[in-house]
């Protein structure tokens, strides 16, 4: 196939959509919860990733001018908020206004409940099936936007999205995901990680000798 020559651009697709819970209390030094000297915020990414397994990083990437910016700068700690297609509304509503102009916490009806893990200050989303609790650990200045790498402290988990033998199933939470200022719902099941590779199995047991039982 011939493809069409454009110039460079950050044009990944799909990306997640999350909403990024901030300020409120923080944790300081010792452990203990402290007013951050902020108001609970929201505000929604798509710039956002894993940037290593273990320890677990991830990362967001916000311009500078965003009023979660500072709160995150300052408090050095954040919640990731999975987004649902029942949230979608909520989520671009919030990726518009500042919360420098509203309380979108209030605004949008935006139901929040404390860390399920303790370990941040900082409010998560209850419509949320998974919450990452973030501390900050590096501040990388890059362009329009800075990333913000963070490890996960721990992850606030929906009992709904869990079954009987404690697997997480993440296809019963709804997902959206965003493409090019389009929003999606994730939809069918292509295939387990390694299927391509894995050996079929016709229901034959092999003998100890090598055979197969008839």
């Amino acid at each position: 196939m011939s493809k069409l020559s454009w110039k460079g651009g950050a044009m990944l697709s799909p990306l997640p959509v999350v909403m990024v819970t901030c300020g409120g209390d923080r944790i300081g030094a010792d452990g203990a919860a402290m007013p951050s000297g902020f108001a609970p915020n929201a505000v929604t990414v798509a710039w956002c990733g894993i940037a290593c397994t273990q320890p677990p990083v991830v990362y967001i990437s916000l311009r500078p001018s965003r009023h979660s910016y500072r709160i995150i700068e300052e408090t050095g700690e954040f919640t990731i908020n999975l987004v649902t297609s029942a949230m979608v509304r909520s989520a671009d509503s919030c990726g518009v206004y500042s919360g420098r102009d509203a309380d979108k916490i209030k605004k949008f009806s935006l139901a929040t409940e404390p860390s399920a893990t303790g370990k941040v200050g900082c409010p998560s989303l209850s419509a949320s099936p998974l919450t990452l609790d973030c501390r900050v650990i590096r501040k990388i200045p890059l362009g329009t936007h800075d990333i913000f790498l963070a490890d996960v402290l721990g992850v606030g988990v929906d009992p709904a999205i869990v079954d009987g033998n404690g697997k997480l199933h993440l296809d019963r939470a709804h997902l959206a995901a965003y493409s090019h200022g389009e929003y999606f719902e994730l939809g069918r099941k292509l295939g387990d990680f390694g299927f391509s590779v894995r050996r079929k199995t016709r229901g034959k047991a092999t003998q100890k000798g090598g055979g197969v039982k008839k």
